[in-house]
């Protein structure tokens, strides 16, 4: 393979990294959204109501999810044969931390559908009385979070270090990935902070902004722009 051919793949590779950064954000936000507005807070009867009375919605807002999970496989792939000529090394590192953040929400999200069964089948309830629900309610919500959380520090590291060697390559404005690598570095703070002190975690949730807006920005550069890998050589 010649250089040219070299370059070309860097690009392309680098264009499908910037729709998957796009896409995967709005896979994820929307199912946040949807799942989010079923679930009522220790009150697991309400809850249970929500979702029977629009379980193919739910259903779809936990496979919105999914398909986040998977466009990051693609994602991580994209970035990582762009980034790779800078350091083989530490992009094969970033791709495996992403791999893993994947997997994580893969079974976060396989967890969702099995707890789906226990507010849709009626021949669970009588086996419960109603502060048992409750608690299971509290420990599923404990447990969403925790696994969100955990998966994304696997998320963090591996952006950390696409973003740092797009910094060193120069393959996008330095502005744009210094900013990611910024927003980046927040997200374990905030995960960490989330899990120590749980009661902070709404606060701490604006820590997601900078690498929310990053990830928006670098994915319309690399969409349309792809990488210039001659100014990164």
């Amino acid at each position: 393979m010649t250089s040219s051919d070299l370059d070309r793949s860097q690009i392309r590779y680098a264009r499908l990294a910037g729709f998957m950064y796009l896409f995967a954000d709005v896979a994820y936000l929307l199912g946040v959204y949807i799942v989010s507005g079923f679930q009522v807070p220790g009150n697991f009867a309400e809850t249970a109501h929500r979702i029977m009375g629009s379980e193919l919605l739910y259903r779809v807002g936990l496979s919105s999810l999914l398909i986040g999970a998977l466009c990051t496989v693609f994602l991580a792939m994209g970035l990582y044969v762009a980034v790779k000529p800078i350091d083989h090394n530490l992009a094969l590192l970033a791709l495996l931390f992403r791999l893993v953040e994947a997997a994580l929400f893969g079974v976060v999200t396989i967890f969702n559908f099995i707890v789906l069964n226990m507010y849709i089948r009626a021949d669970y309830m009588p086996a419960f009385d109603a502060n048992q629900l409750s608690v299971l309610v509290n420990l599923h919500s404990v447990a969403l979070s925790a696994g969100f959380n955990i998966a994304a520090i696997f998320f963090s590291i591996g952006s950390i270090l696409f973003f740092y060697l797009f910094f060193k390559s120069a393959y996008i404005p330095k502005l744009l990935s210094g900013f990611g690598l910024f927003g980046s570095v927040l997200v374990p703070i905030v995960c960490f902070g989330s899990l120590i002190s749980p009661q902070h975690a709404k606060m701490l949730a604006l820590g997601w902004l900078p690498i929310a807006l990053a990830e928006i920005l670098v994915g319309f550069w690399l969409l349309f722009k792809g990488v210039n890998v001659r100014q990164g050589a």
